[in-house]
């Protein structure tokens, strides 16, 4: 045979006569022989080299028909001798860069029988380099294949985990940044299945166009598959989720237009099958948490966010609300301040009031349980003490409504019915069955105050309160308290009343600057005011006007004392042109009589000496200590020569507060002593007006 045509000018006839073709080519074969006609194409085939080795040992194999050179079920120009053969070309296999065949013929019975084995009957099928791509474009193309295909398995796991409700969230309360990206991401993620569809597919596609072209690049062997496997799990799987796990939203964002393409790409599946997911799984509605869900996921979240713990327990005690009783934070019956009905508001019944510190007051009959009405501690604003008014006639005129509620009724109820504004007070009740009948009996209070303790889930704690819970009884410490019950023993021949003596130190600790409390501690303040000396009396003789025993202060004239006006009225004659004008209570003067307000000249002996004095013995001696030790025993002399270039005469009988200059000295070197013992200013003791607790038996030191 020869070579007449090829449709490839590469084919070309090699030394010693052997035909070579390239792959994919038609060629035409001139055939030269005996006996040929126009079936003669029918007996003749090609069959591989490799497989005449064979047949060449056993002459009764009969070599198979290749498939790789197909002939044309025709011939041309057929001659007794010659004849034109159409063979069409198969592509070889790949890895395979040429195959040699040899021209055999069949018998009558179908047998193949090898021809005369010369060059002039083989045909080698060569490999077309033309139909390969370049190299750098084979590895662009896996590159980008694999971009792709960890951008779908990354958008996959990105884009469906932030669910509609989600996106919804940070649209409307993230970050600007997260807004945007939210709004681009929010259309694409509504379609949901029809998203997800596409994604998988585009992946799947992408993946087995990837290993196609490994297996083309690398050649039919283990390492194809092992590189396609390394390849697409780490670069297609592993890292884009990763990735687009934590940033999931911008990712999705900023891809958008190429998610976009491989939805449209992928419709004529992916929709369909998405249509089918809709209606046989129904709409997706978003993850929705409930109550105890919520909870966790905050109390998860804490180390993560920016709540503080304090928010964290709003949020939690709102959320809880509705699953607590009022039972739950009611305050019992037993530690409740309560009212006998029959009481009468003289100064000892208003002091407890104002020592309970409670703005509402139950007020009972006979028992606690029966409570009949309620007090406001705003209804004793025009009440006197000294009237001794029966606790009845208020109640009475105020008629203050008693709300009821059953221990078993939810906080939420309660604190609506707070809100109203009628009574932020609420008295519980609770149902028994005594003998096979329900009775009905007061248990305890509920206040607006033990529903928003609950709900911030911490202790509310003000001035009046006597423990921190009403369940742990853990009492308050360091709240300043004021103790009216030290007036009770006040006896002065009823010179002042006991609403006055307080007005009037009240009045001194904080108008005054001698008198503050940085200076001289309320305690001993309160002692001096008790002195007998310092509570003075003057008796107006209308027939005297002008006597010398109506002036308080005269012009030029020494005075070591200062007088605080509590009663009466007086005239004050002051300056060069001896102007004249009145004051009434609670003018003072001559404060600057009483000398310096800062003890001087402390030595390090005195403070010693300061030292050794003991805060037993200074309670031991009382209030007799200010009045019998004298400023020079224990520091030098500290008296100040004052001289009153003013006149006070009084115009009425006067009650008045009168003290000197040795007994504020005095006074206030006892509190200098007693803060220098505790370590402390007198300020810093809250409860300078109560009672100081019990000292021990054994004396430690002796007042020197």
């Amino acid at each position: 045979m020869r070579l007449e045509n090829s449709s490839n000018p590469l084919s070309r006839i090699l030394e010693k006569g052997m035909i070579e073709v390239v792959e994919g080519s038609l060629i035409y074969l001139r055939i030269y022989g005996k006996g040929i006609h126009n079936s003669s194409w029918q007996r003749i085939r090609f069959v591989e080299m490799t497989s005449l080795k064979g047949f060449m040992r056993n002459l009764s194999v009969c070599p198979q028909r290749t498939s790789d050179l197909l002939i044309q079920p025709y011939s041309g120009e057929v001659q007794n001798t010659s004849a034109l053969l159409s063979v069409k070309v198969q592509v070889l296999r790949k890895n395979i860069r040429f195959k040699d065949y040899m021209m055999c013929l069949e018998d009558h019975r179908g047998n193949s029988r090898q021809l005369l084995k010369d060059s002039h009957l083989c045909l080698r099928v060569v490999e077309d380099y033309d139909l390969r791509l370049p190299h750098w474009l084979e590895i662009a193309i896996v590159a980008t294949l694999l971009a792709l295909s960890g951008m779908c398995s990354g958008l996959s796991l990105g884009l469906m985990a932030l669910d509609p409700m989600g996106l919804r969230i940070v649209k409307n309360c993230g970050t600007p940044k997260e807004r945007e990206y939210a709004a681009k991401i929010e259309p694409l993620r509504s379609t949901g299945n029809y998203l997800l569809c596409s994604l998988l597919i585009g992946n799947v596609l992408v993946n087995s166009s990837l290993t196609i072209l490994l297996d083309t690049i690398i050649g039919e062997n283990i390492w194809s598959i092992v590189l396609s496997t390394i390849a697409i799990v780490l670069f297609g799987e592993i890292l884009p989720q990763a990735i687009c796990s934590r940033h999931g939203l911008a990712i999705g964002a900023n891809t958008v237009i190429i998610t976009r393409l491989i939805m449209l790409v992928t419709f004529p599946i992916a929709y369909p099958i998405s249509r089918f997911l809709d209606y046989l799984l129904g709409k997706e509605m978003g993850t929705v948490y409930n109550r105890e869900k919520l909870m966790e996921m905050l109390r998860l979240t804490q180390p993560y966010n920016d709540l503080m713990k304090e928010e964290l327990n709003i949020i939690e005690g709102a959320l809880e609300l509705r699953t607590k009783v009022v039972e739950n934070v009611m305050t019992p019956l037993t530690d409740c301040f309560l009212l006998n009905s029959d009481a009468i508001l003289d100064f000892d019944t208003m002091s407890e009031i104002l020592k309970s510190g409670y703005t509402r007051i139950p007020i009972y009959m006979k028992e606690k349980k029966n409570i009949v009405d309620m007090l406001y501690v705003k209804d004793l604003a025009f009440v006197d003490p000294d009237d001794c008014t029966p606790l009845k006639t208020i109640t009475k005129f105020y008629n203050h409504p008693i709300h009821y509620v059953y221990n078993t009724t939810r906080l939420d109820a309660v604190l609506e019915e707070f809100k109203k504004g009628k009574s932020h007070l609420a008295i519980v009740q609770q149902i028994n069955e005594v003998s096979h009948e329900q009775v009905i009996e007061v248990v305890g209070l509920v206040t607006l105050e033990d529903v928003i303790e609950e709900i911030i889930k911490s202790e509310i704690v003000d001035e009046s309160d006597m423990y921190v819970d009403n369940r742990s009884k853990r009492k308050v410490t360091g709240l300043r308290r004021w103790d009216f019950t030290v007036f009770r023993d006040y006896e002065m021949e009823r010179k002042i009343s006991k609403q006055l003596l307080l007005a009037a130190h009240r009045f001194l600790s904080t108008e005054i600057l001698q008198f503050c409390p940085t200076l001289i501690s309320e305690k001993y303040l309160l002692r001096l005011l008790k002195h007998r000396d310092v509570i003075c009396e003057l008796k107006y003789d209308e027939n005297y006007k002008d006597s010398p025993h109506h002036y308080l202060y005269q012009r030029n004239k020494m005075a070591d004392y200062f007088i605080l006006i509590l009663q009466g009225k007086v005239e004050v004659e002051a300056c060069k042109e001896n102007m004249k004008f009145e004051n009434g209570p609670f003018s003072y003067y001559g404060y600057m009589a009483l000398g310096p307000s800062i003890p001087a000249g402390i030595d390090a002996i005195s403070a010693a000496r300061l030292n050794s004095i003991s805060r037993k013995s200074i309670e031991k001696m009382g209030s007799a200590f200010i009045s019998s030790i004298s400023a020079n025993q224990v520091l030098p002399s500290t008296s100040l020569q004052y001289m009153a270039d003013f006149t006070v005469k009084a115009l009425s009988d006067l009650l008045y507060i009168k003290i000197t200059q040795d007994q504020y000295q005095n006074c206030l070197l006892t509190s200098f002593i007693d803060s220098n013992i505790s370590g402390e200013a007198p300020i810093s003791t809250p409860d300078l007006l109560y009672p100081l607790p019990e000292e021990s038996k054994e004396e430690t030191s002796e007042l020197e």
